[in-house]
């Protein structure tokens, strides 16, 4: 039985996985990658990288870090489509047929252009100085990675909800002008997925500088752990869990019966430096195993690639035929 449900997700290359990635979007992904009913797509966005990243190197590296670290943690490539966007060629012409029926004022809209306009005319700057065309029209992008494999559902953070919506407006521009080929998607935002903070006590991002990152070692790890910022109260001091970066962190990876004694044990004075080392050893005792397979797999970067290019195949199975069938409503057609 076709599963009812198909879902796609990007993951942009430009940085290596911290905590923060793998509690709110790494580990609910693969979870959801289980459902019967359900077609998961996983793609490495790493034209969409290009956009906010000048380094080639760092590109290459992440794509090797990320694409390693969705196996390590347990990504079933045999269930869900894991694939490199670069890799499927029909997606960057699918974007120019896109681009060709999106109107300039929707992307004029994109809160992203939006926000870099702003900060230039705030400078005093002219207001389209370091915008280049890929930050102004990436959602035809998005869409079009988004409408190849007619996504049914894509979860996004709240503040991607825009482009989601985007895709939709650009998919009934196309389907109004040339036939209903593309569904439109929905887009699917969990206000529960846990948002970490960092070593700062500010959310986890790369922006702060204040990540903790996934596959650091065990002695690392600790050390990490141990920088994450705290109030001035001592041993024996009730401490208030809710108030508190290291239970913050604590709650996303233990259990319920776990969660409940910590927060009692904060209550009752536990000391910061017990309670750091008690989220590392429960940390590095999820991630001990997954840490070993992902060290493993960045040694054999070949593996990585070979389950890259069985994903890509997978996924121009669908994407060839599809883009043929565009073509030819589009008027590019053979002569014969």
């Amino acid at each position: 039985m076709k599963p009812s449900n198909r879902t796609l997700t990007g993951i942009t290359t430009t940085g290596t996985p911290h905590l923060g990635n793998y509690v709110g979007a790494i580990k609910p992904a693969i979870e959801a990658s289980q459902d019967p009913n359900t077609e998961t797509f996983y793609f490495l966005a790493d034209y969409h990288a290009l956009v906010k990243c000048e380094d080639p190197d760092r590109v290459a590296q992440s794509t090797l870090e990320i694409a390693a670290t969705w196996l390590a943690l347990g990504l079933d490539t045999e269930r869900s489509v894991f694939y490199r966007q670069s890799d499927v060629p029909e997606i960057p012409e699918l974007t120019w047929l896109l681009s060709c029926v999106t109107a300039k004022g929707l992307m004029n809209r994109a809160h992203a252009y939006k926000a870099a306009v702003a900060d230039n005319e705030a400078n005093s700057e002219d207001p389209d100085l370091g915008i280049n065309l890929g930050l102004f029209s990436y959602p035809v992008l998005m869409a079009a990675d988004i409408l190849m494999f007619n996504a049914t559902t894509v979860p996004v953070g709240r503040d991607q909800l825009q482009h989601l919506e985007m895709a939709r407006d650009i998919a009934q521009r196309f389907n109004h002008r040339y036939g209903e080929f593309f569904v439109l998607p929905e887009g699917q935002v969990d206000d529960h997925v846990a948002t970490l903070p960092g070593t700062d006590g500010r959310k986890m991002s790369k922006s702060y500088d204040n990540t903790i990152p996934l596959w650091l070692g065990q002695k690392a790890l600790r050390k990490a752990l141990m920088r994450i910022q705290t109030n001035s109260q001592l041993p024996g001091e009730p401490k208030d869990p809710d108030d508190s970066s290291v239970f913050a962190i604590y709650r996303a990876f233990a259990s319920k019966d776990k969660t409940q004694a910590m927060a009692q044990a904060f209550r009752d004075g536990m000391a910061w430096g017990d309670a750091k080392q008690a989220l590392f050893e429960l940390i590095d005792e999820e991630l001990s195993e997954p840490r070993a397979r992902y060290e493993a797999l960045m040694a054999r970067p070949q593996e990585v690639e070979d389950r890259l290019q069985a994903g890509a195949e997978r996924a121009r199975a669908l994407a060839q035929p599809f883009m043929a069938e565009l073509r030819d409503a589009v008027g590019i057609r053979r002569l014969s």
